[in-house]
């Protein structure tokens, strides 16, 4: 019993230290940007549609509705294998010549084992953009998003560009949850990567010049995973350019997103996006994870604990406590970048449900399956 309270406490203690690292980093990025572009740097936007009918047209006036000038952008819809009216709709509504639709139907007997990478390099293959700009079909954008993203790029010279996302907040208990769970990650994103601490991104924001895909030969060797677009190939142009990697810290950069609308989904998302653990060469970001999954499992186990012995019960609760006094600053001031610190005030009820879901889709991640976009993947990223 004391041998389990020195070792979790000492696991608390490096917590937070970790927690505190990440908040002071998050609220040292740099927020102002040039107050211009030089009207030179020609993109390339490239999104993976799959069964996206319900978002097509909400997708492409967002993307109409960019500041950016026409001639210097360039959309690509790629079309993966969609069994709706997806390509019809993408076919009727792109009418204006800056977008093109491209359909991976065309791969004939080829064998994919990423669709959504696949997707990528086929318009990577198209693109005449020297910025590539990648995100999703269920995703909105301000009109300033792609002239933000080109001032941070021709401001730094940054070869990779993560930027924020925030998923749409909706009433609820599950998106509260996954809202607050989804700006802790994004508070770590942009600490972890202005103080190259460790490489952290998502896809659904990101930019990345085509000449550095191109000199990492983009997806190879994780083509053979389902994810990874995001993450695995951040950290193939980290190992190349490891200056010139950035984290946009700008509202008018922000790229929204859906959230899961059923824990059925929310589950299989993240158990997908913990699956790849084991596919990062940046082992950085592997110990921090494996540190807060064994915290996680050691409330677990006090938990347990407590229904035999009232001291562990006691135990559990003050770490509790300790656990949402050391988050709570941090993820209150990413909730203030994103304009929704009210939400906070559900951030302690949802402590227990989180470190109870951490340890399951961390468990399932390494030895269960998931679904994404209609297949199903071992944890192998096998297709079942």
């Amino acid at each position: 019993m004391i041998i389990f309270y020195f070792i979790f406490i000492l696991l608390m203690a490096g917590y937070t230290i970790l927690i505190e690292y990440y908040h002071r980093a998050w609220n040292k990025i740099p927020e102002t940007l040039a107050d211009h572009y030089s009207g030179e740097t020609h993109i390339s936007v490239i999104i993976s549609l799959r069964n996206e009918s319900k978002n097509v047209s909400s997708l492409l006036e967002s993307l109409r509705n960019q500041d950016y000038p026409n001639r210097l952008t360039q959309i690509i819809l790629v079309d993966d294998h969609s069994t709706d009216n997806t390509l019809e709709l993408l076919q009727n509504h792109t009418v204006v010549g800056y977008i093109t639709v491209e359909s991976l139907r065309s791969s004939g007997g080829e064998v994919i084992h990423s669709f959504k990478k696949k997707a990528i390099s086929r318009g990577i293959e198209l693109a005449s953009g020297s910025l590539i700009v990648t995100t999703d079909a269920d995703c909105n954008f301000k009109p300033e998003w792609l002239s933000t993203l080109v001032r941070c790029y021709e401001a730094t010279g940054a070869r990779f560009i993560a930027a924020p996302v925030q998923l749409e907040s909706r009433p609820g208990f599950l998106s509260t949850f996954q809202f607050l769970d989804f700006i802790t990650l994004q508070g770590i994103t942009g600490a972890s990567v202005y103080k190259k601490f460790h490489t952290m991104c998502n896809g659904a924001n990101l930019a990345y010049s085509k000449s550095a895909f191109n000199e990492v030969n983009g997806f190879e060797g994780i083509d053979h995973i389902p994810g990874g677009d995001d993450m695995l190939l951040m950290y193939k142009i980290f190992s190349r350019y490891p200056d010139q990697v950035c984290y946009l810290k700008s509202q008018s950069a922000i790229v929204k997103t859906s959230s899961a609308d059923s824990w059925k989904a929310f589950f299989n998302q993240r158990i997908r996006w913990s699956s790849k653990a084991v596919h990062y060469d940046d082992k950085r970001i592997f110990r921090v994870l494996l540190m807060v999954y064994i915290v996680n499992v050691c409330f677990l186990l006090a938990a347990i604990a407590s229904f035999w012995k009232t001291n562990y019960f006691i135990f559990f609760l003050l770490m509790l406590l300790a656990k949402v006094l050391i988050e709570f600053p941090f993820v209150n001031s990413v909730a203030m970048f994103f304009g929704q610190q009210r939400l906070m005030r559900y951030f302690p009820f949802m402590q227990p449900f989180h470190i109870l879901y951490t340890i399951i889709a961390g468990w399932f991640g390494k030895f269960g399956s998931y679904e994404w976009k209609g297949r199903k993947f071992s944890h192998h990223g096998q297709r079942i």
